[in-house]
């Protein structure tokens, strides 16, 4: 179990991942009887025009959810004039590329902190990853022991076990985080020391639904480096960044000086506030271990506009629900 301030040797993929499950057994009922859980998926839904705004004002009624092409019922709707409360895990990238530009990645943390956080509504917790993974503080909506958590990153490690941290927090601190959970990665670099792969750590965000939006700092703020240029995806590691999440429902954005990175935050926050919430009833409620494709269509003339969400998940019985 993750412990604040604790160092924790990287465990890649875990090695004992939840086991999916059919069925549960009620510990009241001394008899024995069986009980199926309800599965609810909730989306996080962004709305995008043609130049990139962001849509509000939509309905109920403008949008429809596909799980593997079949029509599904949506149960709840809101909108983000509800302002759920928002849980976000910042990850911070401490291999050894990023200890020339620590001091600018911990301003960086602080800032998206103070840019994307609303006091006394959300919670952030701050994680750092090398060849260890480290919560230097679970959630929690005091600044002041955000800052002191960020700033107490004094040195890099030797790798980067970028896909084991976000196994993970999502593990262990997203199945339970009562609002919407976000996890924002800031790196430099590709997964070096993982035994998770790419594909176990878009799993466990799909099943905690959990968004990953990532900030990559590859090229550089005090000069680019070789052969990046800023704001382009260039090799298999951008790629790879940008799968993890997309498949989410987020987006990677690749800067290359401070104004850009402050943009970044500011559209992260936007997007937060813009979103729209739907859950439905899967019609297919099995928990059969079978990948659930999900798409959202806009219904009438919404000719244009770009939908973003979550790609599907694992109908295995350890996803949350969405029903809180």
């Amino acid at each position: 179990m993750l412990m604040a301030a604790a160092n924790v040797q990287a465990q890649p993929k875990p090695q004992q991942k939840p086991a999916p499950q059919t069925q549960q057994t009620d510990p009241q009922d001394q008899g024995g009887t069986v009980r199926i859980p309800i599965r609810r998926v909730r989306l996080p839904i962004t709305v995008l025009d043609k130049k990139g705004q962001f849509v509000s004002g939509l309905t109920i009624h403008d949008f429809q959810i596909l799980e593997d092409k079949k029509p599904q019922q949506i149960e709840t709707f809101s909108d983000e004039s509800e302002s759920f409360p928002v849980y976000v895990g910042v990850l911070m990238d401490t291999s050894p590329s990023t200890a020339g530009k620590l001091k600018f990645e911990q301003e960086s943390a602080k800032n998206f902190i103070y840019t994307v956080t609303r006091l006394r509504k959300d919670k952030a917790a701050f994680m750092t990853f090398d060849h260890e993974i480290t919560l230097r503080q679970d959630f929690t909506d005091k600044l002041d022991l955000l800052d002191r958590a960020v700033d107490s990153v004094k040195k890099a490690g030797t790798q980067t076990a970028l896909y084991d941290a976000i196994w993970q927090f999502c593990d262990e601190k997203m199945r339970t985080a009562p609002g919407r959970r976000v996890i924002v990665v800031i790196t430099d670099g590709e997964d070096t020391y993982s035994r998770a792969r790419l594909m176990d750590a878009i799993d466990i965000a799909q099943r905690t639904e959990t968004t990953i939006f990532a900030i990559s700092t590859k090229a550089g703020f005090s000069g680019t480096v070789p052969g990046v240029e800023a704001g382009q995806v260039s090799d298999s590691g951008d790629r790879d960044l940008e799968k993890l999440c997309a498949e989410t429902g987020g987006s990677a954005f690749f800067t290359g000086d401070v104004l850009a990175l402050e943009r970044s935050f500011t559209k992260i926050s936007k997007e937060l506030r813009s979103q729209y919430i739907v859950t439905y009833k899967p019609s297919n409620d099995a928990y059969d271990g079978s990948f659930r494709r999900i798409d959202v269509k806009l219904t009438g003339e919404r000719g244009g506009m770009k939908v973003r969400t979550r790609r599907g998940y694992t109908a295995v019985g350890d996803n949350v629900t969405a029903a809180q």
